[in-house]
Formats: structure tokens, sequence, C-alpha cells
């Protein structure tokens, strides 16, 4: 019989893997990290982790359930070319998609549609909202997501932070949540949750141990649901200081923060189900 696994499910932008403008490299030059870029966009690198970082995920998985899981459509995921093991399940869309060996399980997307019907207000009133209220002096696209949720491209500095409060306010009232990570602002139902795919993978392999990281906003639930978690020093999250008692909150931040979370995930990753108590 095979030893138990820990399940690692992370968010992966801001998380694990970085944009250039994302990187925070603040030490000098000479002794930046190396880089390994693991994102290819319309010809265009586009996303990178430390060469240690893409050492650290390679050993991970080889020893856990490595799960990524974000809130890219299915499309943007599978443009990331991530080192190590390809995993066997992915998470997509912020849980309205769950992957198995790259393609999406029907069941699950059908119960996610089902549950949304019935618990909050229907993606058109929200993306005709906010076609309504958003002002073309600093938004450059609007975006419906996989049907499920929608978001905007905005120029940061020229967004007003009234309208953001005013919009998350609105949103509260019709089951949704709002969150802003960089130069966009997601607005997403509620029980569109990472959290909720994560314990449906748990479930399927069987494990005892959940860990997670992640920055924003909507990695909240899927911290939440983890026996322990990692947040950066950057995000959402760390500007609203947010934490909870299995949460560890790392001073890193950008790039260097990914391959601390990795080094942690490692670490607690390492002899699961080998000790004397494992089930």
């Amino acid at each position: 019989m095979s030893l138990p696994k820990a399940l690692v499910a992370s968010d992966l932008d801001r998380t694990l893997i970085y944009s250039a403008a994302a990187l925070a490299l603040t030490m000098p030059d000479a002794r930046a990290p190396r880089l390994l870029c693991v994102e290819v966009h319309e010809s265009k690198p586009l996303s990178y982790m430390t060469e240690t970082a893409a050492a650290l995920l390679t050993e991970l998985g080889d020893i856990a359930h490595f799960v990524p899981t974000t809130t890219r459509t299915r499309k943007q995921y599978q443009r990331i070319n991530l080192p190590g093991p390809a995993p066997e399940y992915a998470i997509c869309a912020n849980g309205g998609h769950l992957l198995v060996d790259g393609v999406s399980d029907p069941d699950w997307h059908r119960s996610v549609k089902e549950r949304l019907a019935s618990e909050c207000a229907p993606l058109d009133e929200v993306r005709d909202h906010l076609e309504a209220t958003a002002d073309p002096a600093w938004l450059r696209k609007h975006r419906v997501a996989e049907d499920l949720f929608a978001y905007l491209v905005v120029e940061r500095e020229l967004l007003p932070e009234e309208w953001v409060k005013n919009l998350a306010v609105w949103a509260e009232n019709r089951g949704w949540t709002v969150s802003l990570q960089g130069r966009k602002i997601y607005a997403v139902p509620k029980p569109l949750t990472k959290s909720a795919a994560v314990r449906e993978v748990a479930r399927r392999t069987g494990t005892s141990l959940v860990l997670g990281a992640g920055d924003s906003l909507l990695d909240a639930d899927l911290l939440l649901a983890a026996d322990r978690g990692w947040r950066p020093g950057h995000g959402e999250l760390a500007e609203a200081d947010w934490t909870a008692p299995a949460i560890t909150a790392l001073p890193e931040r950008g790039v260097l923060a990914g391959e601390r979370i990795l080094r942690e995930f490692v670490s607690a990753s390492t002899g699961f189900g080998t000790g004397p108590t494992a089930v």
C-alpha cells in the first residue's frame, strides 16, 4: 500500500510565479537570483520564478500532491509551464473548473454552476453594473471568465479608491465579492471558492494533511481550509494584516516569497505518512 502524501494547494500569480513588475528585486543587481521563465504569452516572457524555486517545486511534485489553485481561466493556466511532474489535479477559475490530467471534470463544473444559480445574483447583472459604472478614463479592458465571473483591467494610478469600495458594498448585497489584484479588479460569486475544490481533491486523494498558500482576498478561504498555510509579505492579505491561527505571515516579498513558500511546502511535506501516527 502506498504511503499517504500531503496535498499542497497553492495560488500561482504573485504567490509562486511573478511578472517582471511583481518580482520586487530590491537587492543589488549582482546579487539578484537567477530566474526561470515559466510562462510565455504572445511570444513574450510573462512570468518567472527563481531557479531555486523551480528545483524546490520539482522536489515537491515527487513527495506531495501538488495542486495549482488559481483564478486564471483554463486557457490562461495552460500557457504556464511549471517545472516538475505534471500535476494530476489543478483548480482553475477560482474553483469553477477541476482539471483531472488537464481535462475539466464535467460533474464538478455542473455542480458549481447549479450552486451559483441558486445562491447569488446572476453574472449578467454584475457585468452590466461594471460596464455602467466603470470610467473609460481608467478602464482598459472588461472581461468575463469562463461564464463564471467578471474582471476589469484598469490603470491603477487613475482608479478611484472610493469606486472600488462602493463596488464591494454593491456586490456584497448580491452574494458576490470584489478583489483588487495589481491592475485587475475581480468580481466573483461568493459560492465560487478555491476551498470547495480543494476539499474535493483531498477527498479523492485520501490525504489528511492540506497545505496552502496565497496572497489575495480570493485566497483567504483556501488558507482557512488548509491545515497549515503561508502568505507572502505583499498582496491584499498582507496589506490588510490578515492572519489566522494556522497561517504564517512571511516577511519576504516578490519572487523571493515564492521561493520561501516552496521551502515551507517541502519541509512540511517531507516524511508525511512515514511516522508512527500516519493513517
